[in-house]
């Protein structure tokens, strides 16, 4: 229980010292064989210096971030996909600082069937709008970057954990001293499943996707609470009481982060009480009692905060599959060890499966899945219960890796039954395990064995590279993902709308017809095709598509979200044959089923607006804005209607807070330039036009409004020097769009 390092605590641990030049040698009386089987460079003469370098701390951690941006460049120009559109541009959470609080009172999606609680998720959102606006680069960079950090962690978590497991009787103060002298093969091991777990291309959904974020958030946030604990025990109590104190609270903010970037974070938690209990037996039993009652507290304020949003109830697919859980497993212990099929919307069960002998056939991939399952489930039995010196790596690598792979096992219902991105936190304890395998291979083979783990980590880094170029834009991802199985009606209908947009009508009617025939009941293909039937001209087909699918929605709604979005687009072609009585009567009734959605209102506001005057669209935009403060749309809308009625005042406060919201928005400020250029309150007016053409400097809208308000206050210098900014930005512009 001391911090000695006699021989025979080190020829307990059945190690044989890698370090180059050995400064203790265990009393062993037969070879055995040693952690550094992952990859360490034992000292030749001719790799020595090289092997030196690659020892060095800053080295390691400039190669895991190096080589993170590296596999994943190719997603850094990507478009945003899928999820992205909503959570990164159009959420209204993330425009101004000013919403991190409100944050905490909403799921992650607002009008979705999804429960996700995760406001640190849409805190990160704010930083990135704050500093990139919209630019989709920053967002995928801070992805990137929060991953590197991640396997960062991850390395030095690593070091701590397999020092904890092979030297069980040096006290965690000193560990770090000895590790370096007499096990420098244990820093080794960590950096080698540090770098295979940064490059693995199944981790490609939770940092080439914008919206997979939450993943890195919080394996990032939990493991650095986890580190800040093993660094407050190597504190001195006596000398640095604060510190020690500091440490310990940080690490619980950082796991209470970590719980409210992405559910997950629960799993870590069981990991370090489980760890702590049972293999960190030199920590003092007090303090072991007050970290398992933190974590207790931690959940219990979790759990807390998620009671803030207004309750809503979550589908679930049918329950009823035979045997997914084998199935999950299988494809999931495939995947760690050869991903050469990835894609989004994964599935190990098809209920059409069971209709006919020939679909039993088609869908006998499943059974053999199963079968992998149970051979991945039987080694890692057979590998935590065979004896040897690589045994407690083994152990702590199943039991990470069974840990984080029971929530996702179908165990319990998801909206899916296998997620590729769900493997960011199991695959961490799947290495270990391997690299526990590794431990026991003969020593003659450790220089194998590194250069097998160099060749992984290239091979499965240019697999990320090419994994990572599906996100470049929505028609590859979409394609990519239908073409590698992705059989989703979701992606379908999704690559249609595409089509649309291009043009294509022919192939997106195609489409969309085939996505119906499978699923009837989807409103969002059905509300797609007749908004593509009234472009092309078939209007009769359109309204009737529409208005079947508006009075379905009292049944679809149940499974499916927006389903409102039928009797919008129904209302809108009422609004365009100028029978806006109708118009009316279908957006009010939605309005009463669907309270908060601002499509609903908006629209309504403007068809009043339109044909009974300001007066009478205000009160509905009014009800919605002040049950929903944090919306900026409802804020401006309000503001223009308090100007149309000549309310001054109330239309200046509304304004000026919808420019508070959004923080790099201008049509509030515009609007708040206009109105005082009006009352003649000049350097007012001047003052908020200075505030848009800050927020958008490259925008030469905004320099003319400037130099209209600067003409009035006879400012000519000024004027001219407006205008020949927008000159400058109008020059610009059109060489761009001809280089293109």
């Amino acid at each position: 229980m001391g911090t000695r390092l006699g021989s025979r605590s080190i020829s307990q641990l059945g190690l044989v010292l890698a370090s180059p030049t050995p400064l203790v040698r265990p009393r062993t009386t037969h070879p055995v064989p040693c952690l550094s089987a992952i990859g360490d460079w034992a000292p030749i003469s001719r790799l020595s210096k090289l092997a030196t370098y690659l020892h060095r701390e800053w080295l390691r951690v400039l190669l895991l971030i190096v080589i993170a941006v590296i596999v994943r460049a190719p997603a850094l120009q990507g478009e945003r996909i899928w999820d992205d559109q909503y959570l990164s541009h159009d959420n209204p959470f993330i425009k101004s600082p000013l919403l991190i609080l409100e944050t905490f009172r909403h799921y992650l999606f607002l009008d979705s069937f999804s429960a996700h609680y995760r406001p640190v998720q849409n805190i990160s959102f704010i930083v990135d709008y704050f500093f990139w606006n919209t630019d989709s680069y920053g967002f995928h960079l801070t992805n990137v970057l929060l991953h590197a950090s991640s396997g960062v962690l991850l390395y030095f978590l690593l070091r701590q954990l397999f020092a904890s497991l092979f030297l069980r009787r040096v006290s965690v103060a000193v560990r770090d001293r000895a590790q370096r002298r007499f096990f420098p093969s244990l820093s080794t091991a960590a950096f080698s499943v540090a770098m295979l777990w940064v490059v693995h291309p199944v981790h490609s959904a939770a940092v080439d996707y914008i919206s997979g974020r939450a993943d890195s958030l919080s394996f990032l946030l939990a493991s650095a609470g986890w580190l800040l604990f093993l660094r407050a025990q190597r504190t001195p109590s006596e000398s640095c009481r604060t510190f020690r104190g500091s440490l310990y609270f940080l690490a619980a903010v950082s796991g209470l982060l970590a719980l409210l970037s992405r559910e997950i974070a629960c799993v870590w938690l069981a990991l370090f009480v489980a760890h702590l209990l049972l293999v960190e037996k030199q920590v003092r039993l007090r303090t072991r009692i007050w970290a398992v009652a933190c974590c207790v507290a931690l959940i219990a304020i979790y759990m807390g905060l998620r009671y803030l949003p207004e309750r809503r109830t979550t589908p679930m697919p049918d329950a009823g599959w035979s045997g997914p859980l084998r199935a999950v497993l299988g494809d999931y212990g495939r995947l760690m060890i050869f991903p050469g099929n990835l894609h989004m919307e994964r599935t190990v069960f098809n209920p059409a499966a069971c209709r006919s002998n020939a679909d039993w056939r088609r869908a006998i991939g499943i059974e053999y899945l199963s079968v992998v399952g149970l051979f991945v489930l039987a080694a890692l039995i057979y590998g935590s219960a065979k004896r040897g010196p690589g045994q407690p790596a083994r152990i702590f690598g199943a039991s990470w890796f069974l840990a984080g792979y029971l929530p996702i096992s179908n165990v319990i219902q998801l909206d899916a039954t296998v997620a590729e991105h769900w493997l960011y936190l199991p695959s961490v304890g799947f290495l270990i395990f391997l690299a526990g395998c590794a431990v026991e291979l003969p020593v003659r083979y450790r220089r194998v064995v590194g250069a097998f783990v160099s060749v992984a980590v290239i091979a499965l880094g240019v697999r990320s590279v090419v994994r990572s170029s599906d996100w470049v834009n929505e028609e590859t991802f979409y394609k990519r993902t239908l073409a590698a199985g992705g059989t989703s009606t979701r992606v379908a209908a999704n690559l249609a709308q595409i089509y649309v947009h291009r043009g294509d009508y022919a192939a997106a009617e195609k489409m969309f017809r085939r996505v119906l025939e499978i699923t009837p009941d989807y409103p969002i293909a059905q509300n797609n095709l007749a908004g593509l039937l009234f472009q092309v001209g078939k209007r009769a087909e359109a309204e009737a598509m529409f208005d079947s699918s508006a009075r379905a929605a009292a049944q679809t709604r149940r499974e499916y979200p927006r389903t409102w979005i039928a009797a919008v687009n129904l209302a809108h072609l009422r609004h365009k044959a100028k029978d806006d009585k109708a118009a009316l009567a279908i957006l009010e009734s939605s309005r009463v089923a669907y309270p908060d959605i601002w499509e609903i209102i908006s629209f309504e506001s403007e068809v009043l607006r339109e044909t009974q005057g300001p007066d009478a669209a205000v009160h509905v935009v009014e009800n919605f804005a002040h049950r929903n403060w944090w919306h900026y749309g409802a804020a401006l809308a309000l503001g223009r209607l308090y100007a149309q009625k000549g309310d001054v005042r109330r239309a200046d406060a509304s304004l000026c807070h919808a420019s508070r919201l959004d923080i790099h928005d201008t049509e509030a400020l515009n609007l708040i330039a206009m109105i005082r250029l009006r009352e003649n309150r000049l350097e007012d007016a001047f003052a908020a036009q200075r505030r848009a053409v800050s927020r958008q400097p490259d925008e030469p809208r905004q320099y003319l409004l400037l130099s209209n308000i600067l003409e009035k206050m006879g400012r000519a210098d000024e004027v001219r020097a407006a205008l020949a900014q927008v000159n400058r930005l109008q020059a610009f512009a059109k060489s761009q769009a001809a280089a293109n």
